[in-house]
């Protein structure tokens, strides 16, 4: 334990921003379950979404084996970061230790999910009610943090989260009014150096919003957790 500390940089507000951004920013992960068969870890590719707490979410069938695996011990873990040119191992990249929690139907939360999870996955429409189809909130206990060579961080779950809002109901109503605002999208676009790409707003929360152009995600965050969604509206129509 000691080696493995000596090798650790101390967690800070860069690494803690870089996280955020990898886990909250990603279409999908790689998700890895327990098999309740073999026992052995079994690694699937999930679509992925965030909830207004920071939480990863997931949308996944009945009949797939991630799925049983889940039920059957709701430990798991995801991995998000893309390999960008040359050595894979230099690119930034993070494995969260979770605990799956199913989201009910017939749970307040369920409906919020499912609108946050088709903004960020339209063609999941086509499945998303079947009745073998359901959403687990991927709660992180632990994270580890490698941002290139010589750059490994240690997260604890709260350097994940997103503080909870006071008012569901009017930021659950800003994720709506968001779909009109294309023109501010891609003003906010210009600012970020991001070109003109036809971008729109994706999902929103306190502490950040996703800017997508066609298959591309760009998560942005906010300089600081906005308490309002009066303040968002403020920050990208400046």
């Amino acid at each position: 334990m000691a080696e493995q500390a000596q090798l650790l940089r101390p967690t800070d507000d860069e690494a803690r921003e870089l996280a955020c951004m990898l886990v909250r920013g990603a279409r999908y992960m790689s998700l890895a379950v327990l098999d309740p068969v073999t026992g052995f870890p079994s690694v699937s590719r999930a679509l992925t979404a965030i909830d207004l707490d920071g939480t990863p979410v997931i949308l996944v069938s009945a009949l797939s084996g991630h799925t049983k695996g889940l039920l059957s011990d709701p430990r798991c873990s995801l991995l998000a970061g893309e390999p960008g040119k040359g050595d894979p191992l230099a690119h930034a990249r993070i494995t969260v230790l979770c605990n799956a929690e199913p989201v009910d139907r017939d749970a307040v939360a369920h409906q919020r999910i499912r609108t946050r999870f088709l903004r960020r996955h339209a063609k999941a429409q086509l499945y998303v009610d079947f009745p073998d189809f359901r959403f687990f909130r991927l709660a992180p206990v632990q994270a580890s943090l490698n941002g290139g060579f010589g750059r490994a961080y240690a997260l604890s779950a709260n350097d994940l989260a997103v503080p909870p809002v006071a008012d569901e109901a009017a930021w659950v109503a800003l994720q709506q009014d968001l779909i009109g605002k294309t023109a501010e999208a891609e003003a906010l676009a210009g600012r970020l150096g991001l070109g003109s790409k036809n971008w729109r707003f994706g999902l929103v929360d306190p502490a950040g919003i996703d800017l997508v152009s066609g298959d591309v995600l760009v998560r942005h965050e906010f300089d600081h957790v906005m308490d309002l969604p009066e303040s968002v509206i403020h920050y990208i129509c400046v």
